[in-house]
């Protein structure tokens, strides 16, 4: 299994970025994905999720109405649409996968939010 994210970088407050996850060694369009964030001193939490077939989506409080996931099972990508960015959006982006109670991650992407 390997999950590469990209697109992160510098951006300033009220910008957009896109990022994505490219996975591999696995079949993608079997499995819900997820988006997760950590800023420095604190824990790794859940930015947003979506389901096999990109039914469903669930999103934190904190990024309702400002981003959007999506996929593209033909691309096995997952993406994050992040507009509105605000300075406590600052974090390392990783994507994650869950098959058989065991966890995937990526190495993730930095996005940084500031002017």
């Amino acid at each position: 299994v390997q999950l590469v994210e990209s697109g992160g970088g510098l951006v300033q407050p009220g910008g957009s970025l896109r990022l994505s996850c490219a996975a591999s060694g696995f079949t993608f369009s079997s499995r819900d994905m997820s988006w997760y964030r950590q800023a420095p001193g604190k824990e790794r939490e859940l930015v947003a999720s979506i389901t096999a077939a990109g039914g469903s989506t669930n999103y934190a409080d904190s990024v309702k109405g400002r981003f959007t996931i999506s996929r593209d099972n033909a691309k096995s990508t997952v993406y994050l649409q992040m507009n509105s960015l605000k300075p406590e959006d600052t974090a390392v982006y990783y994507c994650k996968m869950r098959r058989w109670a065991y966890d995937y991650w990526g190495q993730g992407t930095q996005v940084t939010v500031s002017s």
